[in-house]
C-alpha cells in the first residue's frame, strides 16, 4: 500500500498532470484498492468541509497583497534604500538582494513573487556594475525562498489548516528562523566574497544623509508588516482579518505612490485568481487524500514499518529530512507539503516531536525545493528575468545558500527553541 501510494504519486507527477488532479486521482486509486470506506458516498461532504473554512480566506487576501506590492513600485524604492545601508559589506549589492527579499517576504507571503520582484529590480544593477552572475542570481533565488518562512506566509497557513495547528503560533515560530536564515545568507556571501573578491562587485558608498533620507522608503513595508503581524499577536484580528487590513493598506500605499491604474488593478486581480485557484485545488485535493489515507491505514502502516526498523526518534527524523530533500528535486513546494503532511506529520508526532516545531523544519526543507533543479521555481523565475546566460549560472549560484539551509536544519534539530521560544513565551 505504501509502495502503491509513493509510486502512484511520483508516476502521475512525472506525466506532468496538474498536482491538484494528481491528488484526486491518487485518492480514488487508494480508495478503490485499499480503503473500506467508499469515497464517492462522502466525497461532497469531504470537499465541502475542507473548503468551508474562514482560515483559507486569508490565502487570496495575502496573494492580492503581494500582487499589489509587486505592481506598485514599492520594491524599487525599498531596494534603493537598503542598498545604501548594506552594500558596503563584502559582496556589495548582493546583500541588498537578500535584505530586500527579507523585507518583501515579510509582507508578500510568496516566494515566487519575492524572487521575481527583486530580480527585476536588481538584475540591471548587476549587469551595469559587473557582478558575478552566478552568486548574484543565486542570492536572489535563495532570498526569495524566505517568502514562505517569514510571516505572513501562505505555506504556513496551509500547514496550520491541514494539521490543525494555530496559525498565529506558526507565524511566531517562523520569525527567528526566518530572519536567522537571512543573516546566514549574508554571512555566506561575506565568506565567499572575502575568499574570492571577484565574485562581488563595487559597493555603493552612500552618505549618512542619503541613508537617513532613504529610511522613508522603508516605512510602508515596515508599517505593513507591523500592522499585519502586530494585529494578530495583539489579539485584535485573526489572520484572515489581518490579511484584509493588509490589502487595504497596500491599496493606500499604491495610492500615495500614484501607481494605481485600471490596468494595474486588473493584472493584480487576475494574478490573484490564478494563484488562489491553484492553491485551493491543491489544498482540497490534499484534504481528500488525507481522508482516504487515514481510512486505508497508510499512516499506521508507515509507522509500523519505521518501528520495525528499530531506529530511534532522531534517526527516523533524519530519514524524513532526507526524504524531503530527495523529493524536493522533483516536486514543487506546496505540492510537496500537502502530499506528505497526511503521512509524515502523524509519524513525527508519534515520535514525540512538537508539531509546531516540525512545521518550521518542514518549511525550510521545502524552501530548498524552490532552488533545486529540475523543478525549483525560483531558478526559472530569476532566469526568466535575467534572460542572459545559461540556467546553470543560477543553479551553481544557489549551492552555497542551499548549504546554509541545511545548516539551519541542523541548528533547528539541535536547538528546537529557535522555533519554539517565541510561541512558548508570548
Amino acid at each position: 500500500m505504501i509502495l502503491f501510494t509513493s509510486a502512484g504519486l511520483l508516476g502521475l507527477l512525472a506525466l506532468s498532470i496538474p498536482v491538484g488532479i494528481v491528488l484526486f486521482l491518487l485518492s480514488f486509486g487508494i480508495d478503490a484498492f485499499f480503503s473500506p470506506f467508499p469515497l464517492m458516498r462522502g466525497l461532497g461532504q469531504v470537499v465541502w468541509s475542507s473548503s468551508n473554512s474562514s482560515t483559507l480566506i486569508a490565502v487570496p487576501f495575502f496573494v492580492l497583497l503581494g500582487e499589489l506590492l509587486v505592481r506598485s513600485g514599492v520594491a524599487q524604492r525599498t531596494y534603493s534604500a537598503l542598498e545604501s545601508w548594506v552594500s558596503w559589506l563584502p559582496g556589495g549589492l548582493i546583500h541588498a538582494n537578500i535584505a530586500t527579499a527579507t523585507l518583501f517576504s515579510a509582507t508578500s507571503g510568496s516566494s515566487v513573487a519575492t524572487a521575481a520582484t527583486v530580480a527585476s529590480v536588481a538584475t540591471p544593477q548587476a549587469e551595469r556594475l559587473g557582478y558575478d552572475p552566478k552568486l548574484f542570481s543565486g542570492a536572489i533565488a535563495a532570498g526569495g525562498t524566505l517568502g514562505i518562512m517569514i510571516p505572513p506566509s501562505i505555506n504556513l497557513i496551509v500547514y496550520g489548516f491541514l494539521t490543525e495547528t494555530s496559525i498565529p503560533q506558526l507565524f511566531l515560530a517562523g520569525l527567528i528562523p526566518g530572519f536567522s536564515l537571512a543573516l546566514l545568507f549574508m554571512l555566506v556571501t561575506v565568506i565567499f566574497c572575502v575568499i574570492r573578491p571577484s565574485l562581488g562587485g563595487p559597493g555603493i558608498k552612500a552618505s549618512w544623509r542619503k541613508r537617513i533620507v532613504g529610511l522613508a522608503d522603508l516605512i510602508p513595508l515596515l508599517g505593513l508588516f507591523g500592522v499585519i503581524v502586530g494585529s494578530i499577536y495583539a489579539g485584535w484580528a485573526t489572520p484572515t482579518e489581518a490579511a484584509a487590513i493588509g490589502v487595504a493598506m497596500a491599496f493606500a500605499i499604491a495610492a500615495t505612490q500614484r501607481s494605481i491604474s485600471r490596468e494595474m488593478l486588473v493584472l493584480s486581480l487576475k494574478g490573484t485568481i490564478r494563484t488562489t485557484s491553484m492553491i485551493m485545488l491543491v489544498v482540497v485535493g490534499a484534504y481528500v487524500l488525507n481522508f482516504v489515507l487515514t481510512a486505508a491505514g497508510v499512516s499506521r502502516a508507515l509507522q509500523s514499518f519505521l518501528q520495525d526498523l528499530g531506529l530511534g526518534p532522531l534517526a527516523t527524523l533524519l530519514i524524513i529530512v532526507l526524504i524531503y530533500i530527495v523529493l524536493g528535486f522533483f516536486i514543487e513546494t506546496l505540492s510537496l507539503m500537502v502530499a506528505t503532511i497526511p503521512i509524515i506529520v502523524p509519524i513525527v508526532v508519534e515520535l514525540g516531536y512538537d508539531k509546531l516545531w516540525f512545521g518550521i523544519l518542514m518549511i525550510i526543507l521545502v524552501e530548498m525545493a524552490l532552488i533545486t533543479p529540475p523543478v525549483g521555481l525560483n531558478l526559472y523565475v530569476v532566469q526568466g528575468v535575467r534572460k542572459k546566460g545559461p540556467l546553470s549560472d543560477v543553479v551553481l549560484g544557489v549551492i552555497p545558500y542551499a548549504l546554509a539551509m541545511l545548516f539551519m536544519v541542523a541548528l533547528l534539530i539541535a536547538f528546537p527553541a529557535i522555533a519554539t521560544f517565541l510561541p512558548e513565551n508570548f
